[in-house]
């Protein structure tokens, strides 16, 4: 699905992603852990194109290094920022159809799936979305990129600052985008949710890559996530 080779990023003179290599399959839930600063967060940026980067980024066999991000898009890779950008302006259905992609004619998700799943936003559907909570904004925009059928979606952080209840919750929803055939790219800081709903990992130190695994094989090794996950 996704293949990523010798992937570099800078900000200005900073050069944050230092060669980084890893892939995400069919149907897969894939995770980069890491604290904060290791250049996360930049990967999923620069798949999207900004900031520009340099390496090798094929999605589904065809390179799209260097492509525009709304090009990236309509090839049907999904990215769900950590600030969420919501309208907040517009109300709950209307943000929703507004990822509906130009000229696209069918999608695994709908606004009756969005509705099913999360009874909340369809109570709100006509309220502002600068209205609702955070988790809510958090479910908006997920279900926003949905909207328009990516075969992978990428999500930065869709636990950061919810309770525990909606923490609980958007577990449960990851499970049931993969579910539906969707391959998911995932960084997430809380451990237990990542290892728990995720195929493989992979943690990033300083820019790169220092381990690749399953998350039973992560759990062995206490060393690698004393220096680079643990607090």
């Amino acid at each position: 699905m996704l293949t990523v080779r010798g992937l570099h990023a800078w900000y200005g003179k900073s050069h944050v992603l230092q060669g980084v290599d890893f892939e995400v399959g069919e149907r897969e839930i894939v995770s980069i852990l890491g604290r904060n600063g290791a250049g996360r967060s930049t990967a999923l940026k620069a798949i999207m194109g900004d900031p520009v980067p340099r390496g090798d980024i094929r999605f589904r066999g065809r390179s799209i290094t260097g492509l525009k991000p709304h090009a990236i898009a309509r090839l049907g890779i999904g990215y769900v920022p950590e600030e969420r950008a919501i309208f907040p302006d517009l109300s709950v259905e209307q943000n929703l159809l507004l990822g509906i992609k130009p000229g696209q004619k069918r999608s695994r998700w709908t606004l009756q799936d969005t509705w099913a799943l999360f009874p909340q936003l369809r109570e709100r559907a006509q309220a502002p979305g600068g209205a609702l909570s955070g988790g809510e904004q958090q479910m908006l925009t997920m279900c926003r990129t949905l909207m328009g059928d990516p075969g992978l979606i990428m999500i930065d952080e869709p636990t950061e600052g919810l309770s525990p209840q909606m923490v609980e919750r958007t577990g449960a929803f990851l499970g049931e985008i993969a579910a539906r055939g969707i391959s998911i790219l995932l960084v997430e800081q809380r451990l237990v949710i990542a290892l728990r709903i995720s195929h493989r990992v992979y943690v990033m130190g300083h820019g790169r890559m220092v381990f690749e695994g399953t998350p039973d094989a992560l759990m062995q090794q206490a060393e690698l996530r004393r220096e680079w996950l643990e607090i």
